[in-house]
C-alpha cells in the first residue's frame, strides 16, 4: 500500500483557498476537492494546529468559513 502524502494535499487545500481569495466556506472547498481525496475535515484539522488556515472548533461543520491563515 503506498503512503498517502499529505502535504500534497495540504497544498491542493491552500491552493483552492488562493483562488477565492484566502476564505471559503467548508461545503464549497468539501465539494471543489471531493474528487481529488477524502477525508478534508481531518486535513483542516491538522492545518489549523499547524497554523496555516483557521476556523472556528476543533473541526470544521458544513457552516464553517475556512480562513487561509498563511502559504
Amino acid at each position: 500500500m503506498e503512503p498517502i502524502d499529505y502535504e500534497s494535499e495540504y497544498e491542493e487545500i491552500v491552493k483552492v483557498l488562493q483562488e477565492h481569495g484566502g476564505e471559503l466556506d467548508y461545503k464549497t472547498l468539501n465539494e471543489t476537492l471531493a474528487d481529488k481525496f477524502e477525508g478534508i475535515r481531518l486535513r483542516l484539522k491538522t492545518m489549523k494546529e499547524k497554523g496555516m488556515v483557521n476556523f472556528e472548533g476543533i473541526v470544521p461543520s458544513f457552516n464553517s468559513i475556512i480562513r487561509l491563515t498563511k502559504e
